[in-house]
C-alpha cells in the first residue's frame, strides 16, 4: 500500500493534515495546487474576490475567460445553476470527468459566471473532495499550468510549476491525463471532448427510447 493511503492518527488518511492546512490557506486568499481524476487544478475560494483574481493572474489567464466552480455535491451545484432537465439527465455521470456549462442562478457571484453561465463539476478524487468539504462545498478552480501549456498530470509537474501558495499530495491516486468533458447546456453541445464521450452525453440527454 502506497504510504499516502495509509491511515494517519485518528483513522484519518495520512494526506489529511495537508488538506486541513489548504483550506486554511485558501480561506485566507490563497490559492493551492490540487489533484484530481483528470488533470491537476488550482483552486481559490470563491469568497474571496482577490484570491479569484489572483487564481487569473497565477495562471495568465484572459479576465473574459472564466474558470469553473468545483462543488463537493450536486447539492452544492444546483444552488450555482438555474435548473434544467438537461443538467438532472446528466448530473448522474458525477462525480467525475465532466463540466457542465449552464445559466448560472441569482446565487452564483457575477465573477463566476461571466455572459450569465457557470461551469461547475464534481472531482472524482479523495483529496479534492475531502478539501471541497472542508472549505464549504465550493471552489473557483481551473488547470494547474501556464496559460497555453499543458496542465500538470503528477504531483512533481505540479510542484515543478510552482502556481500555488501550497501542493497536495495526490493520496496514491493517480491522474486519467485527460480533462474533463465540457458540455454547454441547456443546447448539449459538446464544447471540448474528454474523458466522457460525446456518445454517451447524447444518449443520456435523449433519455429512455
Amino acid at each position: 500500500m502506497n504510504e499516502q493511503q495509509q491511515n494517519g492518527p485518528g483513522g484519518r488518511p495520512a494526506w489529511w493534515a495537508a488538506v486541513a492546512e489548504a483550506a486554511r490557506v485558501l480561506r485566507g486568499g490563497g490559492v493551492i495546487a490540487y489533484p484530481s481524476e483528470t488533470v491537476w487544478g488550482l483552486a481559490a475560494h470563491p469568497d474571496r474576490p482577490d484570491a479569484v483574481r489572483r487564481l487569473y493572474d497565477l495562471k495568465g489567464r484572459a479576465a473574459d475567460k472564466p474558470v469553473q466552480v468545483s462543488c463537493v455535491d450536486v447539492t452544492a451545484a444546483r444552488a450555482l445553476i438555474r435548473p434544467s432537465a438537461a443538467f438532472e439527465r446528466l448530473a448522474p455521470l458525477w462525480p467525475g470527468p465532466l463540466t457542465l456549462v449552464t445559466p448560472a442562478s441569482p446565487a452564483c457571484p457575477d465573477e463566476l459566471a461571466p455572459g450569465g453561465r457557470v461551469g461547475v463539476r464534481l472531482p472524482d478524487h479523495p483529496v479534492a473532495r475531502a478539501l471541497l468539504a472542508l472549505v464549504g462545498g465550493t471552489l473557483a478552480t481551473t488547470s494547474c499550468n501556464p496559460s497555453g501549456q499543458e496542465a500538470a498530470v503528477t504531483h512533481a509537474q505540479a510542484l515543478a510549476m510552482g502556481l500555488g501558495d501550497l501542493t497536495l499530495p495526490d493520496g496514491g491516486q493517480g491522474t486519467l491525463g485527460l480533462p474533463s468533458t465540457v458540455v454547454l447546456l441547456p443546447e448539449g453541445r459538446v464544447l471540448r471532448a474528454g474523458a466522457v464521450s460525446e456518445e454517451q452525453i447524447v444518449a443520456l440527454l435523449r433519455g429512455p427510447a
